[in-house]
């Protein structure tokens, strides 16, 4: 990139900045039940410095509407409960006022759109209940598109199109993480607002089905969209399998290259190893990657902590205090403060 390496890195770069994971997959109470309880799950985030958690609420294997709200209004309870800790987010200056008021933005979000089960109304009620970005489908197919596990690669259905249109209209960020490569390249065609891959990795560093291509980081970016890239040693290193901080600043490095600065993020899928390698077990029709995939369920993840090392790697690298703040989280904010409802 022609940069130079600076000589020293003032952390006050990192604590000053809006820091965002877009991908905090397990909520604390989830349909995937959190290790170690929902008090230690959170102060994962708050002790890493992290601005916004986007918290997964629920994945994408059949949930009845009724188990939905349920999981939605616990999670709400916990954390408009502690107001002295937690914002819970509905726009980008809720995030701007968590951040001058040294608490954690909050905000959820489906990995799937199952939840729906094909019902266009719900989309609206679940924006309104704190859900701010949603996955079309989590690897397999769901009713809107084909998920990246689904050989045929088919494209959207007409729900899918329509879905996209309702997204858009409330002001729910379209995510085309775990998409298949049809599917999301013609959603991200579709969307009027910037949409993201909220945790995804570059295929160069591995050939996997969840790794997405150079087409799809350009077409986010064409939509001014920001790619999440994800701390998992699976996808971000086909050899060693291990989620290094230089490995993730790789991956950031190389989207910036793609498409720029504006356009880089990070979503880090932190999730317990052995509840990783138990979900896999317990929903192996999800993972029909072949031998994509530990045979053990062990992967390599890099946690929260990591961030302001993320932040020092990439200021070495000769990014600027603008760009690394971007990449740290101004960048998604730009996304939220772009999805509002119409009006």
């Amino acid at each position: 990139m022609g940069r130079i390496n600076p000589e020293s890195f003032d952390r006050a770069l990192y604590d000053n900045a809006i820091v965002v994971d877009a991908c905090a997959p397990v909520a604390p109470f989830a349909a995937i039940e959190p290790e170690g309880g929902p008090e230690k799950l959170v102060s994962t985030y708050v002790e890493a410095g992290v601005t916004l958690a986007v918290f997964t609420v629920v994945d994408d294997f059949p949930n009845s509407i009724e188990q939905t709200i349920k999981l939605i209004g616990a999670n709400r309870r916990f954390f408009l409960g502690q107001p002295e800790k937690f914002v819970l987010v509905d726009t980008a200056d809720d995030v701007r006022t968590a951040k001058a008021a040294n608490k954690l933005a909050v905000g959820f979000a489906f990995q799937g759109s199952n939840a729906l089960l094909g019902e266009l109304a719900l989309v609206e009620v679940y924006r309104r209940l704190g859900v701010i970005q949603m996955l079309l489908a989590y690897n397999i197919a769901s009713l809107a598109a084909d998920g990246c596990h689904e050989s045929r690669n088919a494209g959207l259905s007409e729900f899918g199109r329509s879905l996209i249109a309702e997204m858009n209209r409330v002001g729910m960020i379209v995510d085309v993480t775990h998409v298949g490569l049809r599917s999301s390249l013609e959603a991200l065609e579709l969307t009027t607002k910037p949409p993201v891959f909220s945790h995804s990795t570059p295929k160069k560093f591995a050939p996997h089905d969840r790794n997405i291509t150079d087409e799809q980081i350009r077409a986010c970016a064409n939509k001014d969209g920001v790619i999440g890239l994800t701390g998992i040693g699976l996808f971000m290193d086909s050899r060693f399998q291990k989620a290094t901080v230089s490995k993730l600043v790789d991956t950031i490095e190389y989207v910036v290259q793609q498409v720029g600065p504006r356009h880089a993020g990070i979503g880090l899928d932190y999730m317990d190893a052995e509840s990783m390698a138990r979900y896999f077990r317990e929903h192996a029709t999800l993972y029909r990657g072949g031998d994509q995939y530990p045979t053990d369920g062990y992967i390599d993840f890099a946690p929260p902590s990591v961030l302001p090392e993320i932040a020092e790697g990439l200021f070495r690298r000769g990014y600027s205090a603008d760009e690394c703040r971007g990449i740290l989280g101004g960048n998604y904010l730009r996304v939220l403060e772009r999805n509002r409802p119409n009006s």
